[in-house]
């Protein structure tokens, strides 16, 4: 059975729901990063970047978001779509692994988490969005999904983050890319989205973003003598 080791954030949500489409037995560690949890021994043995999620299948370790969803595909044959796409698969994954992903969580950052209001930073992080989905909202102009009409890992990739929209750029920001949206609604109607949001929730995670939460999730910006 796969260990999951899994926040309720955006990484591993992406895991959640491959996991919940792809029916494999897992069972879910949960990893506080609230509380620092990622920083213990134990954990930088699995994930050395101290970050979720990670999964051990077995004797295998594999972290990243992004890298197990291709990892779990490839185990399984499932949601790779077809063959002759798999270069368009490959470049679609790793767009969102260094453009949607990173810039997105760079935006919630810097309007909801960072101690000062940086106009250049969120301005900087928020457009860099936008021209993300820009792309993306091209893209789906004409198919039903990110890499063809097959729903894949690069869609549920996608959604980790696109699901959490209002935070990234506002309640009403999917208006500006209908295409995007509609993709968007067409992935939620999936069972599987309902059943991957209900993981974790009767885990008592912690939710207040105190001084033990900064120093535990943004432990570069204290001086190493500070650091947990």
């Amino acid at each position: 059975m796969i260990q999951f080791y899994f926040h309720h954030t955006p990484n591993p949500m992406k895991v959640a729901l491959f996991l919940e489409e792809s029916g494999l037995p897992y069972k879910v560690v949960p990893v506080d990063v609230f509380k620092g949890e990622q920083h213990t021994a134990e954990y930088r043995s699995l994930n050395p970047n101290a970050k979720v999620p990670a999964i051990v299948d077995g004797s295998t370790v594999v972290f990243d978001s992004n890298a197990i969803l291709l990892y779990l595909g490839e185990k399984t044959g499932q949601l790779m779509g077809n063959p002759d796409d798999l270069g368009q698969l490959y470049s679609w994954l790793m767009f969102v692994a260094t453009g949607v992903s990173p810039f997105s969580g760079q935006a919630v950052h810097f309007q909801h988490m960072a101690p000062e209001n940086l106009a250049y930073a969120i301005n900087r992080y928020r457009r860099e969005v936008e021209r993300h989905y820009g792309i993306l909202n091209d893209r789906l102009q004409n198919q039903q999904y990110i890499v063809s009409d097959d729903y894949t890992i690069v869609d549920i990739a996608a959604w980790g983050w696109l699901d959490r929209f209002p935070r990234v750029l506002g309640e009403n920001a999917l208006g500006e890319f209908p295409h995007l949206k509609a993709w968007y609604e067409r992935v939620n109607t999936r069972p599987a989205v309902e059943r991957a949001r209900a993981i974790g929730k009767e885990i008592n995670f912690k939710t207040d973003f105190d001084e033990e939460t900064r120093r535990s999730m943004f432990p570069q910006n204290y001086p190493k003598a500070d650091k947990r």
